[in-house]
């Protein structure tokens, strides 16, 4: 086996290093645009991503940024509601939009010799939305409808968002993006409004188009479209209520009956990638993976789901694409007859072992394999493409720290491993919240 991943590493490391055609320029109304070329197809992503996400909103509206989302597939002074994503469709291509803490997005994927239909239409959307107050009664039923679907009946997202509001009690990261479902009842015409006028201006998007188009083709596209609409001269800066220290673990335990597996789960907060500094991100994937991965190799799989068996389920997870700091998290599900309590224990026990000891050389070749792997699958995607420069852009990153990723994930250390979990893994920045059905559960 060793082998095997020794002759695969050195098969993917011997690959020459894979960069996309990738050209940059900004409009005279402040819109950068970003076109990744890729002629293999003759096929277009086109994406407008704004720079405004839940944890931009107003306070008390929470909410409001997923609300408009929805709402941009409304009437427009020239389309009629639901006519933007028929005509895409009628043209053989799909469209969808999606919103984050930091960003929301509208893409199209279709046959390149549309992409001029695609940016009249996303243009007019950009300044023409004509809302009505039917518009927004009718879609304020269909978001709280999908967060009693997604999130009311789910006890596991209700706990999350127990837990993420414990672990962000300043910054806005720790309000949901769907919103609170007081505040989502009491969202009306102006907050959407206002919302729209203020930050859906080209002066605060990016757009992204990828696939088989010419660089001077989509900047004359963008000048026509894009280019004449008038810059938002009070744009507010981009600046949000910080974390202050965490100097005390908390803890939560949430009970509802329609758990059927307890769990534990505890979060750190963790540095995010940020512009020109990527090293302690790129460790902490690394550490994702040693202690959480795969069962078979993940010091909490190997101690707890095999050696010990105490638990039936361990993970770990960690994100760093976020505009302010992520977190990194473990979830451990302990077997039948094992509290909460033995299975913390064991997994501290397990965290401490693994710091402890030395990591496994060929552990860490068979990461970097994978990772190296991956990147270089991801170039055959172009909407993957086109979605990681564009979450990048509207998260701080710059188009050089996209392309120094892969790198910076192939040079990372043992000793760089075990210096961040050092910083990370520390309880005083952490939250641990225990998910019962009962509170007999709950020791």
């Amino acid at each position: 086996m060793r082998r095997l991943i020794a002759s695969a590493f050195v098969m993917f490391a011997a690959l020459p290093a894979m960069a996309q055609e990738v050209t940059t320029f900004s409009l005279d109304n402040g819109m950068d645009v970003v076109v990744i070329e890729d002629h293999r197809a003759p096929v277009v992503v086109h994406m407008v991503w704004y720079k405004i996400g839940s944890a931009d909103e107003p306070v008390g509206a929470s909410g409001v940024a997923h609300f408009l989302e929805h709402l941009l597939f409304k009437a427009t002074d020239k389309l009629e509601s639901g006519e933007f994503s028929a005509t895409v469709s009628s043209n053989g291509g799909s469209d969808n939009a999606f919103t984050s803490h930091d960003y929301t997005a509208y893409y199209q994927r279709i046959a390149a010799d549309r992409l001029p239909l695609m940016m009249e239409m996303e243009s007019n959307r950009m300044e023409n939305l004509m809302l009505t107050e039917d518009d927004i009664a009718t879609e304020r039923n269909v978001i709280l409808e999908e967060r009693n679907q997604r999130t009311e009946n789910n006890p596991g997202a209700l706990a999350s968002e127990q837990f993420r509001a414990a672990q962000y009690q300043n910054h806005r990261y720790g309000v949901p993006v769907i919103g609170w479902k007081h505040e989502m009842e009491g969202l009306e015409l102006k907050d959407t409004i206002d919302f729209y006028h203020l930050y859906y201006s080209p002066n605060n998007a990016t757009l992204v188009v990828a696939g088989d188009v010419q660089p001077d083709e989509v900047k004359a596209l963008a000048e026509q479209y894009y280019g004449i609409i008038p810059a938002e001269e009070n744009l507010p800066p981009r600046i949000r209520p910080q974390e202050p220290p965490q100097r005390a673990e908390r803890r939560l335990t949430y009970t509802d009956p329609r758990v059927s597996q307890p769990y534990l789960s505890r979060s750190y907060l963790a540095p995010e990638r940020d512009s020109g500094a990527q090293k302690e991100v790129a460790a902490l994937v690394y550490l994702s993976d040693l202690l959480g991965g795969s069962p078979f190799t993940s010091a909490l799989g190997q101690a707890l789901q095999f050696d010990s068996q105490i638990a039936v389920y361990t993970g770990a997870g960690y994100d760093g694409s976020n505009l302010d700091d992520s977190t990194f998290n473990i979830t451990v599900a302990p077997s039948e007859g094992v509290s909460l309590s033995e299975a913390e224990a064991a997994m501290d026990q397990a965290i401490a072992d693994f710091m402890a000891k030395p990591i496994d050389p060929a552990q860490m070749d068979s990461i970097r394999m994978q990772l190296r792997a991956s990147e270089i699958y991801a170039l055959d995607n172009v909407e993957g493409l086109a979605n990681r420069y564009g979450a990048a852009l509207s998260q701080g990153l710059a188009i050089q720290d996209v392309q120094d990723w892969p790198q910076i994930l192939q040079d990372v250390t043992e000793a760089d491993i075990k210096a961040v979990a050092a910083s990370v893994l520390n309880r005083d920045q952490s939250v641990t919240g225990w998910v019962v059905s009962s509170a007999e559960e709950a020791r």
